[in-house]
């Protein structure tokens, strides 16, 4: 299994990316004046201020509650969690990293950079897409809904002990919509901007027909120093370490080797309602590994505590070294309420031998996933077929009437297939080279005037038909060998190219790349996010995650459809709807999901019994503790 780019992190609600209008500084001040006299300013009165805000207004916990449901309010605080990065988001690697900056476009930004900062709000993971005060003590939006009024706690402050305050809020937010990450843009691109009433006080506006999610994401973001910037430039690659106000601060660090995190003790929002039960551990620390294998080792020596494993035949073959045997390492498997996502090799469609989709469905012939699952993964997966795999947001047998209300105005525009059951990848006979699937791939790929001369495969214009498959990783060789052998067998001239992961991360925000793997999974109230996968303006925005360049005015119409759903059964059937028209464009080979999270830690640690089910990554930093009476039993179990 590949590791997912998880793009709901800890405190930020969606993703976004592409080109926005800048706006700091003075510019935002122009910006806000400007709105104020323009059709899509806000001049509607404010409704009541309220602790929390969600994407259709429900909210479980009323405004006097103590804490989440899911928390142990019992942990003890204390001890030390340590783990290798499994999710990523803005400039991040997996493997490595050279900047304590992680919300520009420049340098590898440390993993758990987001630990230093506080936002507005924060999620609650028993709820799809709910949020409630941490900075901001209350909410107010107008009825309009183009501003929100958040009114922040006054004991808010930076780790040097400076208030925190409105001024703060408000440059962090013009600063990350004119400097931060392309994915930042996007989803800041219906803010106006945020202005300071006072020094309690700060509105945010937003555009005329903004996504409904965007004011969840802006709560989301992190807050910085105003005052810490005013001699700095935000948008440099940097390993000075930032001033911060959330429950952790940068202890110490070597680039490219770890990070570590020490917890901020007497932080200022340790015991309010949304925190209460949480961030228990005084060190967090993170490890990077350029080979996966090699941080497996570094797991059975005990260099780092916990681990969620991606590799089916680790799982199956690798998990009996003398610490499993004596019970010092668990082992369980979590299991994976959310949306599951979509993960496969995304072809590149702005390269013209991709262009023809009945190439691009020659090429999903020719992968034997049933094969693949039985001799490399050890049975563990299902195929992925959807983008909303695992969830009821994805299509399945003849379209709704509703579905197909949606649909009509674009028949003729799209394959008649959308207008029937969705497509599926095919079922092999797990032979490796099921013949029935690659004589109907040979078969599209003559359609489409590919043909074969002195046995190799050309294009139309007579060229070889190559097919550079682009990776960062050697273990992934194993899942392209068998694909580019039954290419080969179809004449196309397959290679897998592994690149270092700061090259590999440059090519692909260059789409100089033919197909290459990647996963993503949406949230459960997927909005403005849809937009940097799915359109065609991300498919021409430099660093865009539309790998596979989709340019389609109905997928454009029917993301606009979701993203301004006003409510969850509309939600719901536009993205069945739109499930339809992005599978039927065959954009990309899908791959293979499961639906529970396998885990292992060395016994020091205990969490809750139910983890909560929306909760982005099941690694153990925000709800689980140190375990002192495991522990203890741990290591007199692995003495002599």
């Amino acid at each position: 299994m590949i590791r997912t780019p998880t793009f709901n992190r800890r405190q930020v609600f969606g993703l976004g990316l592409g080109a926005a209008g800048l706006v700091t500084g003075l510019g935002a001040r122009r910006a806000l004046a400007q709105a104020a006299t323009s059709p899509a300013a806000s001049e509607a009165p404010f409704g009541a201020a309220k602790h929390g805000m969600s994407v259709f207004g429900d909210l479980k916990y009323a405004a006097d509650f103590s804490n989440f449901d899911y928390v142990n309010l019992k942990a003890p605080k204390g001890g030390a969690f340590s783990t290798v990065p499994s999710v990523r988001a803005y400039n991040q690697s997996y493997q490595t990293f050279n900047s304590l900056n992680a919300f520009i476009l420049k340098g590898e930004g440390a993993q758990g950079m987001d630990l230093t900062f506080s936002p507005l709000m924060v999620r609650a993971y028993d709820e799809p897409d709910a949020m409630y005060g941490l900075v901001a003590q209350s909410v107010a939006i107008s009825d309009d809904r183009l501003a929100y009024r958040f009114t922040l706690r006054k004991q808010a402050a930076f780790h040097d002990g400076s208030p925190l305050t409105a001024h703060d809020v408000a440059f962090s937010l013009n600063t990350l919509k004119a400097k931060g990450h392309p994915l930042i843009l996007q989803q800041m691109r219906d803010v106006v901007g945020a202005e300071a009433l006072d020094d309690a006080t700060v509105v945010v506006r937003f555009a005329k027909g903004h996504a409904r999610d965007v004011p969840l994401y802006i709560a989301g973001l992190p807050i910085f120093s105003r005052a810490y910037y005013t001699n700095r430039p935000f948008d440099e690659s940097t390993l000075d370490i930032p001033l911060g106000c959330g429950p952790y601060k940068v202890a110490r660090f070597e680039v490219n080797r770890y990070i570590e995190f020490e917890r901020v003790k007497d932080w200022w929002g340790a015991e309010l309602a949304p925190m209460r039960g949480s961030y228990n551990f005084d060190t967090v620390r993170y490890e990077f590994y350029r080979d996966r294998d090699v941080a497996f080792e570094g797991f059975t020596a005990k260099n780092y505590l916990f681990r969620e494993e991606f590799t089916a035949r680790v799982w199956a073959t690798r998990y009996d070294f003398p610490a499993i045997k004596d019970g010092r390492v668990k082992r369980e498997q979590l299991p994976d309420l959310t949306p599951s996502g979509a993960q496969g090799w995304f072809i590149n469609t702005r390269r013209d031998k991709f262009k023809d989709p009945r190439v691009r469905e020659a090429l999903i012939q020719a992968f034997d996933f049933e094969w693949t699952n039985k001799t490399i993964m050890y049975g563990a997966y299902a195929r992925t077929q959807s983008p909303f795999q695992n969830s009821d947001m994805m299509a399945e047998g003849m379209p709704s009437p509703e579905e197909l209300q949606l649909l009509e105005p674009f028949r003729g525009q799209v394959p008649d297939e959308v207008f029937g059951a969705p497509f599926s990848p095919p079922v092999s006979d797990g032979s490796g080279q099921d013949r029935a699937l690659l004589r109907k791939a040979a078969q599209l790929l003559r359609d489409a005037g590919c043909a074969v001369k002195d046995g190799k495969r050309v294009l139309p214009n007579g060229e070889p038909f190559i097919v550079e498959f682009l990776a960062d990783e050697p273990q992934l060789q194993a899942h392209h060998a068998p694909y580019i052998k039954n290419l080969g067998t179809l004449g196309i001239a397959a290679s897998l190219r592994l690149v270092d992961p700061v090259q590999y991360r440059a090519r692909v925000e260059d789409f100089d790349f033919d197909m290459t793997i990647e996963r993503f999974s949406m949230s459960a109230t997927p909005g403005d996010s849809m937009r940097p996968f799915f359109t065609s303006q991300a498919a021409a925005t430099k660093g865009s995650y539309n790998l596979a360049g989709i340019a389609s005015p109905a997928i454009d119409a029917l993301v606009e459809k979701i993203i301004n759903a006003p409510n969850r059964a509309e939600l719901t059937t536009a993205c069945r709807a739109f499930d339809r028209v992005f599978r039927a464009g065959r954009y990309w080979v899908p791959q293979w999901y499961r639906t529970n999270h396998p885990i292992a830690y060395w016994d020091v640690f205990a969490h809750p019994e139910k983890l909560p089910r929306y909760l982005g990554s099941v690694g153990g930093i925000e709800l689980w503790w140190s375990d002192a009476a495991r522990a203890s039993a741990a290591d007199k179990a692995g003495k002599p």
